[in-house]
């Protein structure tokens, strides 16, 4: 997805890591870096930006003095070394909160949080060795080749050495192994538990760390619940 940002952080080696991790893993443009709050305001007031990576301890204006200040639409991802601003930041126009040091692990997860929440209803993807290269694929289950929709799929749910694929119409038994089926996905399809992984736009309710697909109920993991909710945060009004 092609987005633009900038980097607003004090520190050089912070910089330095961010700068990488946009240019080795994402396709966006790192419009400028800027290293003081004042420097960041006068360059937006002449340019835009989908978001930027904003520290919060910097000198004259810190992070969250700035956050209230940039213009409107420009969303945030902080990056500090410091948890106890995170509930504060979500008061803003966050996205996520990264903390220092930010790890690779770390960095692609928000990736697909940002991706996710500036998603233009294109067809998911999958990488070029994934399995699902387009809105449909084929699934072999038994001797037979079963056509599937994407957008149809509700849920995998993991069974020792199977998979089972369930849509609304009907349950198809694969040979493979949940992880192995987890590599090749992306957003929206999401892990919850160590059994499921399910596809946020069928979700109809979350309650009681369960959500619910028609009449199916999935449990939600504590392992998985911070990253799935936080993705359902940027859906929620």
């Amino acid at each position: 997805m092609s987005l633009t940002c900038m980097i607003i952080d004090d520190e050089p080696n912070a910089v330095n890591l961010l700068e990488v991790l946009v240019k080795q893993t994402t396709d966006w443009n790192l419009a400028t870096i800027c290293y003081n709050a004042l420097e960041a305001l006068a360059y937006l007031k002449e340019n835009r930006v989908d978001f930027v990576f904003l520290d919060i301890n910097m000198p004259m204006l810190n992070g969250m003095e700035l956050a209230g200040l940039l213009p409107p639409g420009v969303k945030i991802v902080f990056t500090t070394a410091y948890s106890e601003h995170a509930a504060e930041s979500y008061s803003y126009q966050t996205i996520d909160y990264l903390l220092k040091p930010i790890t690779l692990k770390r960095f692609l997860s928000a990736i697909q949080k940002i991706e996710f929440y500036f998603d233009k209803s294109e067809p998911a993807k999958a990488p070029e060795n994934g399995m699902l290269q387009d809105e449909y694929f084929f699934v072999k289950s038994g001797k037979t080749l079963s056509k599937i929709r994407l957008e149809d799929i509700l849920y995998f749910e993991g069974e020792k050495e199977y998979v089972r694929l369930a849509t609304a119409n009907e349950q198809l038994l694969v040979y493979k192994r949940l992880k192995e089926v987890e590599s090749q996905l992306k957003l929206p399809f999401v892990r919850v538990h160590n059994s499921y992984i399910v596809n946020i736009k069928q979700v109809d309710k979350i309650q009681d760390n369960h959500l619910y697909l028609g009449d199916k109920q999935i449990p939600i993991s504590d392992k998985f619940r911070d990253h799935f909710m936080a993705l359902i945060k940027l859906r929620t009004f």
